[in-house]
């Protein structure tokens, strides 16, 4: 039927068309316009596949490239398809020509307007929607591949018996498709109606009927179509609830059924899928009735069900059947939550002790030796000492160390020992003259690892280093020291060429060198060039004579991003540390999967529950995935990053897990077998920190096993925030070698501690052995104390070492002058039925702006010691050395001061001497010097602490009280 319409034209207005040359100029720049967009295009996406075809995982970036690909083509054409078939049906509908009204005059308009581009229009919004939902899909790919690629758990949901696969692979999957019909079908509806209203098979104001039956029965199957999907809807509902979130508690982000949804919720989804189906049908029963009675009545019903079945029926269950009698009712849903949650979260196998958290041994004495053998203590704190390192290792400014340096074990004379690491790497901030070619060709790597033991410090509390000086030497023998890739190697450098690279400096002046790994992409390809820069924005990568033959550009080279590169799919670990294995400097990436499809754990924020005092404080400990949710985690692959090439490698280490299984079928040969880990290479590997603050903070709650005790709330507890400084945020967990109360030898182990919610005492130590490769990697163990006594966590415990008044005295002498003073890590360590506390007290002083060891706090059982070596305060506190008796009891009479017993006022003076001139001695760089006044200034204090004893204090006048604060323990005093 040929389109009605028309009327008087206007008359044409002439108006000059451009000259030839000027319609010559403007073609040109519009081709030159489209070629440009087109080669910045091509410029990024043939970057992206250089790059990953130089790390050898291209097939990440085909399979990644041609899935989304193909989701984009499949359903924008499915959507296309759709709108523009239902576009043209209705067209094909519409009514032929009748008497015109008002409403058909001015619609008259716009089909004439529109008659000449009628197929234009069509292509254009059918292309513009296909456009737009194709995109929409292939942000998918991932749920794609794991629902195509999806291997089974092996377990079984407790509501509907299906395997876990389903919720974390199939049912996204079947939700986007959900979506995607959801969307299709409406954006039907409406272009459906549209075109119908314009054409005349709708009527708003026209006398006579307001749809046609053509009309009427092709709207009435597309809203029948969205019927049905509804009904899809409301059956997927019903396993929804199996993974759906709730408030249950405010502390937990419930998922899983609660006896309202398996009472109330799920049988309403079913009854609301019936209706919905009834509904549709009565939709499509128009095209033989063309009434639309039946179906409005139909809708309406449906509708009125989903608010009195779906929403007043389940809260008039909550209010009168749960409410009252709460405990009783969701007892058995919460015991589902336990066991799954734990599960899920690998905390299943946790192991937890009583303990009494007191010393059941009288002569304290013998327990000194057993301090030994039950920890190597670390008072070298990695989060500390990276300035120290600095300034000693530092050579040149244009290298420099992470913010904070990492833990891990060598061994020395045949023994494992926790030694402090750091990579001396490029810090282009420091380079004398920064310009193009300094940044990019001359200065292009860091040099050497420095290392120091973790238990010991030298006389003038200086890390005792074990590798050290440039190039580096010491006990890690021969390896390529040449640091290309690293955590503060941010921006690119082009290698291999003509130009010469500052390898490092001695005493005889610079070395050069020239890059010899087959890292990076080459450059001698004029396309290369041109895409690079255009990639980086740097024409000079086009034409400098810097870059020839053998040219490499390297980029992407921190650990973290090479990894999430060629490993999109997996969260990587907030901090990467570095290890000497096989004569190469390896960058360890610790790396998870995840879902938020497990059925009734609950679920957890990895940004909230990775961030401590570190993350606060530093850019170098970043938290895992900002916002990303989950209720199921694995540390499943372990990857390593070579720091000279760069070369990335992905092995399994988690040999179960289903998540990992999957990702392997989609991303074939990207995962090395564990197996393929050497035995040089898992003697570094440790167990996570971000996995252990995940299940730390999971653990606070679901360390009970118990429905009522969780209900109650009366167990729960909390991770400490960090009392060594002001971050308010919570203590960090610390490696530490230590054995448990059950083991016999040290391991390896992460440490944490927990209080009860809203209390500062202790309420649990929780640790894990963090020894790769041992029978009880990864098995957590927790002491539980009791709840009705009371053990000093560790904001008492450093409270009590701030009031202390002859330790607080002490540190403000410390801090005399221009001096800071640092806490470093507050280690617990179970002894004997107690708790052992050890913190590192660190000086920067005078004209030296780096921590140096000074002191060394210990408490255990009420005896606390502040003295210079981590030895001497062991031995004070248990009185292994230079012990005295217990202070005489009342009534008795006290020995009386000697003219060999100076007052005390007298002996703080000669302290501050001696605490000045060591000052003095710094500035000046006089360590033999700063040596004897250090000497001087311990003994001073220890005078002090005698002349208090002896009662010299009352001599003094202004000397120290003779009291120590209300509260606080005193130590024992020494003879």
């Amino acid at each position: 039927m040929p389109d009605r319409g028309g009327g008087p034209s206007g008359p044409r207005i002439r108006v000059g068309r451009p000259s030839r040359r000027v319609r010559t100029l403007l073609m040109t720049l519009g081709v030159l316009a489209v070629l440009g967009m087109a080669f910045t295009m091509f410029a990024g996406f043939w970057t992206d596949w250089l790059w990953y075809r130089s790390v050898k995982y291209s097939s990440v970036f085909t399979t990644t490239l041609w899935t989304k690909i193909g989701l984009f083509f499949v359903f924008g054409l499915l959507m296309a398809l759709a709108v523009g078939f239902n576009i043209w049906l209705a067209h094909r509908l519409r009514p032929p020509l009748s008497a015109m009204s008002m409403e058909q005059q001015n619609l008259d308009r716009y089909r004439m307007s529109i008659a000449p581009y009628k197929k234009w229009l069509l292509l254009g919004i059918t292309a513009l929607v296909g456009l737009i939902a194709g995109a929409s899909a292939s942000g998918q790919w991932r749920t794609w591949l794991m629902w195509v690629n999806g291997v089974s758990f092996g377990e079984k949901d407790p509501q509907f018996q299906l395997d876990v696969s389903f919720y974390a692979f199939d049912l996204p999957w079947y939700r986007f498709l959900l979506g995607f019909g959801f969307a299709a079908a409406i954006l039907s509806v409406i272009a459906a109606a549209l075109t119908h209203y314009l054409y005349g098979g709708l009527r708003v104001t026209s006398p006579g009927a307001r749809a046609t039956a053509a009309a009427t029965g092709h709207l009435s199957v597309l809203i029948g179509v969205f019927v049905a999907l509804k009904a899809v809807a409301y059956w997927l509902d019903r396993y929804g609830l199996a993974v759906k979130s709730s408030d249950f508690r405010a502390t937990d982000n419930w998922t899983g059924l609660r006896y309202v949804d398996a009472n109330a919720y799920l049988p309403a989804k079913t009854i609301l899928f019936c209706i919905a189906v009834i509904c549709a049908l009565l939709f499509f029963a128009t095209l033989w009735r063309r009434t639309w009675q039946l179906p409005v009545i139909g809708f309406g019903l449906m509708v009125l069900s989903a608010i009195l079945i779906g929403g007043l029926y389940p809260a008039i269950v909550q209010k009168f059947q749960v409410q009252p009698n709460e405990q009783a009712k969701e007892a058995p849903y919460v015991e589902k939550n336990l066991e799954a949650t734990r599960k899920a979260y690998g905390i299943d196998g946790t192991k937890v002790t009583d303990y009494t958290g007191t010393s059941t041994t009288e002569d304290k004495t013998k327990l000194r030796d057993d301090v030994d053998a039950t920890a190597s203590i670390r008072i070298m704190d990695p989060n500390i000492v990276s300035p120290t390192f600095q300034q000693l290792q530092q050579i040149r400014n244009y290298y420099a160390f992470p913010t904070n340096l990492d833990v891990d074990r060598y061994a020395k004379d045949g023994k494992d020992q926790d030694t402090v690491i750091g990579l001396r790497e490029i810090n282009l901030a420091g380079i004398p003259k920064k310009n193009w070619i300094n940044n990019h060709f001359r200065y292009t790597h860091g040099y050497g690892v420095v290392a120091a033991e973790g238990t010991s410090a030298d006389a003038q509390g200086r890390p005792n280093f074990t590798e050290s000086d440039l190039p580096s030497e010491g006990q890690l023998g021969t390896y390529e020291q040449r640091v290309y890739y690293g955590e503060k190697t941010t921006t690119y450098s082009i290698v291999g060429g003509p130009q010469k690279e500052i390898d490092y400096s001695d005493d005889n002046g610079e070395k050069t060198t020239s890059y010899k790994g087959d890292s990076g992409v080459n450059l001698s390809n004029p396309v290369n060039r041109a895409a690079y820069a255009v990639a980086f924005g740097e024409p000079q990568i086009l034409y400098s004579g810097a870059i020839g033959d053998g040219s490499r550009i390297l980029y992407n080279r921190t650990p973290k991003e090479r990894v999430e590169a060629v490993a999109p799919w997996l969260t990587i670990d907030g901090d990467a540390y570095p290890a000497v294995v096989d004569g190469r400097i390896q960058w360890i990436v610790d790396a998870y999967t995840t879902t938020n499809g497990y059925p009734y754990s609950s679920r957890t924020t990895l940004g909230d529950t990775t961030a401590d005092s570190l993350t606060a404080t530093n850019d170098n400990r970043a938290v895992v995935a900002q916002q990303n949710q989950v209720n199921y985690i694995r540390n499943s692959v372990k990857a390593t990053v070579d720091a000279y090439t760069g070369e990335v490698k992905l092995f399994q280490w988690d040999t179960k897990d289903p998540v990992l299984k999957t990702w392997m079928k989609a991303f074939p040969d990207t995962v090395e077998p564990k197996s393929d880990i050497s035995k040089s290479l898992m003697d570094h590997l440790r167990y996570p920190q971000d996995l252990f603050k995940v299940q730390r903070e999971l653990l606070t709650r679901y360390h009970v096993k118990d429905a009522t005790t969780f209900l109650s709330g009366s167990e729960v507890w909390q991770v400490p925030d960090d009392p060594t400084n002001r971050s308010g945020n919570a203590v960090p967990p610390y490696y530490l070698s230590m054995k448990m109360p059950d083991q016999q030898a040290q391991a390896f182990s992460l440490t944490t501690t927990f209080t009860p919610n809203g209390r500062d005492n202790l309420s649990a130590f929780m640790a894990v052995d963090a020894e790769a490769g041992t029978s009880d990697y990864g098995k957590i163990r927790i002491l539980k104390l009791p709840t009705n006594t009371t053990v000093n966590g560790p904001k008492q415990v450093q409270s009590q070492f701030n009031s202390q008044e002859d330790i607080a005295e002490s540190i403000r002498l410390l801090r005399g002058g221009d001096s800071e003073v640092e806490y470093g890590n507050l280690l617990t360590v179970p002894l004997d039925g107690g708790l052992l506390y050890v913190e590192p007290v660190y000086v920067r002083g005078g004209g030296l702006k780096y921590p140096l060891l000074r002191k060394v706090l210990v408490t255990y059982g009420g005896q606390t010691a502040f003295e210079n070596t981590l030895d001497e305060a062991l031995n004070k506190v248990f009185g292994a050395e230079g012990a005295t008796p217990e202070p005489p009891d009342e009534g008795d009479t006290p020995p009386p001061p000697t003219s060999e017993n100076p007052t005390v006022q007298q002996a703080l003076e000669d302290a501050q001497k001696a605490f000045d001139a060591g000052q003095e001695a710094l500035k000046e760089n006089d360590w033999e010097a700063y040596g004897r006044a250090q000497k001087d200034l311990e003994e001073a204090l220890q005078r002090a602490e005698d002349a208090q004893a002896a009662g010299g204090g009352a001599g003094g006048g202004e000397g120290k009280p003779d009291a120590e604060p209300s509260g606080s323990p005193s130590p024992k005093p020494s003879s």
